[in-house]
C-alpha cells in the first residue's frame, strides 16, 4: 500500500482495527486524545464495540471482561491514566488473558503537562501493579514503527497470553509522518474458521465449565500459577527481544536511547561521525523484554556508554545491570517534558571522548550538575 501521512495516534488507532481489533474501551487524556477519537468514528462505522468509560477504571476493567472471552480488545491512555489502571492491568497478568495497551507518555510526575517524555519506564517496564509478572513492552521511534509494533503487539499478547504495551511519547502521537498502514484484517471470530481459543469463557455449550480468575487463595496454587508464568516469561527472553544497531562495527563509545531519545540520539551519532568521532548507536525496541545479553556483549568490546532518556535515568539502571562494570557508563536526559536536542547529546558525545573518567561521582549526580550548567546557560 503506499505511504500517507499520518499522525501517530490515528496511525497505531487504524493500526490496531486493521489488526482485527474488536472491542476499544478509553477515556480522554492529552496527549493521546485523538486515538480515542479515532476509535469513536471507526469502530461503530465497523460495527464493532467502542465505549468512552467513565474513567480509566472502568476502562481496564471493561478491557479484562472482554479479553477472557478471547476477543482482541485494548485501551490508550497517557501517564496519570496509566497509573490508575495498574490494579486491573494486574489482575489482566493474574488471569494469563491477552489485551494491548498504548502509553503515550507526559511529562511528570502527578498531573504534569501534555508535553512529551519517558517517565513512565519503571512503572510500565518493571512490572506495573503488584505481583510477579512482565508484560512486553515495545518502544517505537517514528509512526511508521508504532504502526508495525502495534500490529506486532497484538500477535505476541495473544501468542503467549500476556499483556504487550506500546511505549510511546507525545511527540510520537502528535507528530505527522509518511507511514504505511497493514491490510485490513476482518476480526477473528467473523472468519470462517474461527475456533475460539480453549481457555477463553464463551458460554455454555455442553463442555467442561470454564473459570477465568486472578484470585487463589491457596498459596501453593498461587505459587504454581507464578511458576508458570514465569515460564512463559522465559519464553519470551528467548525468542521476543527487539534491537537495532547503528554504525557499531569500529564504535568507541555507543550510545544507548529507546524511542524519541534514540531517535534523537540517532541524529547526535551521525552528526559525530562526520566529525570523524567513532561511535555507535544501540537503540532497544522492546524494552521488555529488555536486550540485557546483546548489551552485555558490547560492554566487553565498547569502553564508553552514554545513556540518553527522556527522563531521570530509568533505563539506565537496566543498562548498568547489563554492563557489569565492565564499561564506563555515563549519562545525559532532559525531563519533565523537555526534548533533549541532538547538540546537546553531541555535546555529551565529546566531553566522554576527550575528558577523562571521574569515577568518584554517580553517572545521575555528574549529569545533574552539567544540566544544571546547561539551563543557566540557556537563560
Amino acid at each position: 500500500m503506499p505511504k500517507e501521512l499520518l499522525e501517530g495516534n490515528l496511525a497505531i488507532a487504524e493500526a490496531a482495527i486493521r489488526s482485527g481489533l474488536e472491542a476499544y474501551f478509553g477515556y480522554p487524556i492529552t496527549p493521546q486524545t485523538e486515538l480515542l477519537e479515532w476509535m469513536s468514528k471507526r469502530m461503530p462505522e465497523l460495527g464493532r464495540a467502542f465505549l468512552q468509560a467513565e474513567s480509566e477504571l472502568g476502562a481496564i476493567n471493561m478491557v479484562y471482561g472482554t479479553a477472557c472471552t478471547g476477543a482482541r480488545a485494548m485501551t490508550s491512555s497517557s501517564s496519570p491514566g496509566i497509573s490508575l489502571m495498574m490494579e486491573g492491568l494486574s489482575y489482566i497478568a493474574g488471569t494469563e488473558v491477552p489485551m494491548v495497551l498504548v502509553d503515550i507518555q507526559r511529562g511528570g510526575p502527578g498531573l504534569g503537562n501534555i508535553a512529551p517524555a519517558q517517565a513512565d519506564y519503571n512503572q510500565i517496564v518493571h512490572g506495573g501493579g503488584h505481583g510477579d509478572y512482565h508484560p512486553i513492552v515495545l518502544a517505537p521511534s517514528s509512526v511508521q514503527e508504532a504502526i508495525d509494533l502495534t500490529v506486532l503487539a497484538f500477535d505476541l499478547a495473544e501468542k503467549y497470553r500476556t499483556i504487550a504495551i506500546i511505549l510511546a511519547e507525545g511527540c510520537i502521537g502528535q507528530m505527522m509522518e509518511p507511514a504505511e498502514l497493514p491490510e485490513m484484517r476482518p476480526p477473528r471470530r467473523q472468519q470462517r474458521d474461527f475456533v475460539p481459543p480453549d481457555w477463553a469463557v464463551t458460554g455454555s455449550d455442553g463442555r467442561e465449565r470454564r473459570i477465568l480468575t486472578s484470585i487463589y487463595l491457596n498459596p501453593n496454587i498461587q505459587e504454581g500459577v507464578d511458576i508458570r508464568l514465569m515460564k512463559r516469561w522465559q519464553k519470551i527472553l528467548a525468542n521476543e527481544v527487539r534491537y537495532k544497531e547503528y554504525y557499531l562495527d569500529d564504535a568507541e563509545l555507543v550510545v544507548v536511547g529507546f524511542g524519541t531519545a534514540g531517535r534523537i540520539a540517532l541524529s547526535a551519532v551521525r552528526a559525530a561521525r562526520a566529525e570523524g568521532i567513532r561511535v555507535g548507536l544501540f537503540r532497544p525496541i522492546s524494552v521488555s523484554p529488555f536486550p540485557q545479553k546483546e548489551l552485555a556483549e558490547l560492554s566487553k568490546r565498547v569502553e564508553n556508554i552514554l545513556v540518553v532518556e527522556m527522563n531521570a535515568g530509568q533505563m539506565l539502571d537496566d543498562v548498568r545491570l547489563a554492563a557489569q562494570g565492565r564499561s564506563r557508563i555515563e549519562f545525559f536526559a532532559r525531563f519533565g517534558g523537555v526534548v533533549p536536542m541532538p547538540e546537546e547529546i553531541l555535546s555529551e558525545i565529546k566531553r566522554m571522548i576527550s575528558e577523562p573518567f571521574d569515577n568518584q561521582l554517580d553517572a545521575r549526580q555528574s549529569w545533574l550538575r552539567r544540566l544544571e550548567l546547561l539551563r543557566a546557560s540557556e537563560g
